[in-house]
């Protein structure tokens, strides 16, 4: 019987308890036991390569999500690096990614009526992501993150990419931002802009050339920080050669960054802060619901080239401490980055001391080189976000995801199209929701299957319908799911057969069907009364443990009458031909006889 989620959430909370006596160190202290200067060494050398990578990215996060950059990079300093004191893998590295600053910016265009900046209101969102993320973990509802298809998060990272590119095009070629978001306003004012000539040649071409740069980079040497690289180039020639008096804008029109070090602000839900929490409530739970998603795909993806055991309650955990820790240090919140955590393992990284590493040292760059980042045109920054965004979209995957089933490839163009045209926390629902009616109806469909003793006295699929003996006594074996969803479809196939005035008892074979639940029990109690008001009977056999424990405390074997339900024993025939000794017993004529139900194309009604 499928367990309600109150059952769930109270075995979660007496497992975590459990685990926490006989576990209660976590994995990265037990790193540290037997920690040793080749370990070092790699993790070291790891940490520096995602620190370097980490910086040119915080800043087109930042400027996505409408924030301060000092946020994005605190947020991959602090988050970052409580992240890596709790989390069980050991590639896994937390920080801005740009699904959460496309949420953050979304959410951000929706509030109103509130005197909290931008950042704050961020601040409280990132806490409210947090709290879920953790409350998660303890209630061990990591685990369900295995019945969301995948095809919801490619297309939804597919729509975000196109967003991304929507939301950059502006500053790429120097048009400008759009009041609204939403894409069919970005296109217009592209289009409008184009039309009056409104773009300024300078910024188009610094945009142009960086993008065109960043590609030939990445062909050419993939290995090296490329992002990096750009970033040092375009602000360097933006300096020597006075960029912004060509009207080209630099990251400081924007809000300078000041790098300074990341300082304790408290707690963000108080006041102000906590009369927001109903209007963005909706937002934070999309957002750590993707978190989730993204840290449990990430890890066992990385998990499975390193041969690491991986616990998803403990991952969610360890990223709500570190979604905790960053807004308590004015930080936005984070996320797993797919990009930085393969990286790391791609770097040689041998435990999570690489993810304190790359924190430790983007604290340092970050305080070096965090006035430079001013002078780096926004063009640039949108170039890279853009060659990003192409990279968000997995086309090899994708292509499977659209071509494996008819269901997949309509998952993937629901959610897509909610993405693109929906609020994005609004859009992971209809796609977390449109997976699981997918599901659902996969597994609301038991096969029905006529049955009969052969001439040896085994039971087998009958194939000839002329080759019956007998015509009172029905056999139908019932197989798969038999959960509320399937509850109607079992209960109308079986009374299309009670059409046959002939059939006088009816004989349901359960040995392979599964999961019976409270929607179940009534449609065979209901099943029950229908025969019996024709005078019909109706008899149960090969029962599970499972099954006929939710008979009983339903009340419903008393109603069958345990006289008319037989259990599954090692012979799986013994308790069908008992069955079929009762069915005699109920027979009213001596002219008895079996016919067996046919067998019902799958997935017809």
């Amino acid at each position: 019987m499928k367990q309600s989620v109150i059952e769930t959430a109270t075995e979660g909370l007496k497992d975590f308890g459990e685990h926490l006596k006989t576990d209660p160190i976590p994995p990265f202290y037990r790193e540290l036991r037997r920690y040793d200067r080749s370990k070092l060494r790699a993790d070291l050398t790891a940490g520096a390569t995602v620190a370097m990578v980490t910086i040119p990215q915080s800043v087109g996060f930042a400027l996505l999500a409408g924030i301060p950059v000092e946020a994005a990079l605190t947020c991959a300093i602090v988050g970052g690096l409580f992240c890596a004191l709790f989390t069980t893998s050991r590639h896994l590295v937390f920080g801005p990614t740009n699904t959460i600053s496309i949420i953050l910016a979304s959410a951000l265009a929706g509030l109103h009526g509130t005197e909290l900046t931008s950042l704050q209101k961020v601040l409280v969102l990132g806490s409210l992501i947090g709290f879920i993320q953790i409350g998660a973990g303890v209630l061990k509802l990591g685990n369900l993150t295995q019945f969301i298809s995948r095809t919801v998060i490619l297309a939804y990272g597919a729509g975000v990419a196109v967003h991304i590119v929507a939301g950059q095009v502006g500053n790429l070629l120097g048009v400008g931002q759009p009041e609204q978001h939403d894409i069919i306003s970005v296109l217009l004012q592209l289009i409008e802009k184009f039309v009056l000539r409104e773009v300024n040649l300078f910024t188009a071409g610094v945009g142009l050339g960086t993008m065109a740069l960043l590609i030939l980079l990445q062909r050419l040497k993939p290995q090296w920080p490329t992002g990096l690289l750009v970033l040092l180039v375009g602000g360097g020639a933006a300096m020597l050669l006075r960029l912004d008096h060509f009207g080209v804008p630099l990251v400081r029109d924007s809000g300078a960054v000041a790098g300074t070090m990341p300082l304790f602000t408290g707690f963000p839900l108080s006041g102000e802060g906590a009369k927001l929490v109903p209007q963005i409530f909706s937002a934070a739970l999309a957002a750590a619901l993707l978190g989730m998603l993204e840290a449990i795909n990430i890890t066992k993806t990385l998990a499975t080239k390193s041969g690491q055991r991986i616990d998803p309650n403990r991952e969610l955990i360890a990223m709500g401490v570190g979604n905790l820790t960053a807004t308590t240090f004015g930080a936005m919140p984070g996320s797993a980055s797919f990009v930085r955590s393969a990286l790391n393992e791609k770097s040689g990284a041998r435990t999570q001391m690489s993810a304190i590493f790359s924190s430790v040292l983007l604290l340092i760059l970050g305080l070096a080189v965090a006035r430079y980042t001013n002078y780096i045109p926004t063009a640039v920054i949108a170039a890279m976000l853009i060659v990003l965004a192409w990279h968000l979209v997995d086309w090899p995957r994708i292509g499977i995801a659209r071509t494996a089933t008819g269901a997949d490839n309509a998952v993937f163009w629901i959610t897509f199209t909610a993405t693109l045209f929906l609020k994005l926390d609004t859009a992971i629902f209809v796609g977390v929701g449109i997976s699981l009616v997918a599901f659902l109806r996969k597994a609301s469909m038991p096969i029905l299957s006529e049955y009969t003793f052969n001439a040896t006295g085994h039971l087998a699929v009958m194939q000839n319908e002329l080759k019956r003996t007998h015509t009172q006594i029905s056999i139908i074996h019932v197989e798969g799911e038999l959960f509320f969803g399937a509850a109607d479809i079992f209960q109308t196939q079986v009374l299309q057969l009670a059409e046959n005035d002939d059939i006088k008892v009816f004989i349901l074979r359960l040995k392979n069907a599964r999961h019976l639940d409270a929607t179940t029990v009534m449609a065979l109690l209901e099943l029950r009364e229908s025969l019996q008001g024709r005078d019909r009977h109706l008899l149960v056999s090969g029962i599970s443990r499972d099954v006929a424990r939710v008979l009983k405390n339903s009340g419903a074997l008393a109603k069958l009458g345990e006289e008319n339900v037989f259990p599954a024993e090692a012979n799986p025939t013994i308790s069908t031909k008992r069955a079929m000794e009762r069915a005699l017993e109920l027979l009213p004529s001596k002219n008895r006889g079996v016919r067996l139900f046919y067998d019902r194309p799958q997935g017809s009604a």
